[in-house]
């Protein structure tokens, strides 16, 4: 398992590999020998961006950190500033071609705000207590991953392809999801406030104790998915629920606007305070819903 610690015995290592101090390490860097030392003894992480900083002047990769990888490269036997330089200059080349490799790993309690430059394929992690504030995972194809009580605020998370992926216990207030995939896909209990889910595909997924009523819901489409302790609310436009299931759902001061339901059992669906078009009344009382709560809006 990555911790604190085992970053910072490796930080260490490397370190004195390139027989720095402490204190030029920290210089190089432009903070302070104190806190290269907290990082050395686990009581403190440096965020991603001093971490990219840190294997630029050590000479390693990021993935030198993950559990998988623990060598470090070998030395330089040729007191050469230029080689240092081209060894550098190399592992940048790699990263912007490659990207971080965040694959078969654990990352716990792990700050990677503001990350960018993530390997396409990212897959079978378990990931819990991760900070990924403002990062950038556009167009990364996720897998079999776990996400357990991580921080996605203001994350940038669209044109991605997420399968067969839990995602428990997270934020995801103000997440940037355009036009992402979800397949075979579980989330849970988590923080969906202004979440832009505009052009988002749910396939075979499920969504669990989750309050869409803040996130932004245009040409979003659900197939085969099912819904259990969810709210609706808000402006539902041109959405579509194709072979759902609904447990516990309720649609409450929303307003549906050419949203499509086929093939689904509206019978348990309760809808309070709502108003649709005529289309998508004529399209709810087909699936047997009860429009007790459904007014037709004529604007």
């Amino acid at each position: 398992m990555i911790t604190q610690k085992s970053i910072g015995v490796k930080i260490a290592s490397a370190r004195k590999n390139k027989n720095f101090s402490q204190s030029s390490l920290a210089q190089k860097i432009g903070i302070s020998p104190q806190a290269v030392g907290k990082w050395e003894r686990g009581e403190s992480l440096p965020d991603i961006l001093l971490l990219s900083r840190i294997t630029e002047i050590l000479g390693i990769d990021l993935n030198y950190f993950s559990e998988k990888e623990s060598s470090l490269p070998v030395s330089d036997t040729l007191d050469s500033r230029e080689s240092s330089e081209f060894k550098v200059l190399e592992e940048s080349d790699k990263r912007k071609k490659n990207g971080w490799n965040m694959s078969e790993s654990n990352w716990v309690n792990v700050d990677f705000s503001g990350i960018k430059n993530i390997q396409e394929r990212f897959h079978a992690a378990h990931v819990k207590k991760c900070l990924f504030v403002g990062a950038d995972f556009s167009k990364v194809q996720m897998k079999s991953n776990n996400f357990d009580q991580c921080d996605f605020l203001n994350a940038k998370l669209s044109n991605m392809s997420i399968q067969k992926t839990n995602i428990a216990h997270c934020s995801l207030k103000g997440v940037n999801l355009k036009e992402t995939e979800f397949l075979r896909t579980i989330i849970s209990s988590s923080d969906f406030t202004k979440t832009d889910l505009s052009k988002v595909l749910f396939e075979y997924s499920g969504l669990e104790k989750i309050n869409l009523g803040p996130a932004e819901l245009n040409r979003t489409a659900f197939v085969n998915t099912y819904f259990s302790n969810v709210r609706f609310g808000g402006t539902i436009d041109r959405c579509s629920f194709e072979k759902c299931s609904f447990s516990k759902v309720t649609f409450e001061k929303a307003k549906l606007i050419q949203t499509f339901f086929k093939y689904n059992d509206l019978k348990r669906v309760k809808f309070i305070d709502c108003e649709a078009d005529q289309l998508t009344y004529e399209l709810l009382k087909h699936g047997k819903a009860d429009l007790t709560g459904v007014k037709v809006s004529h604007s």
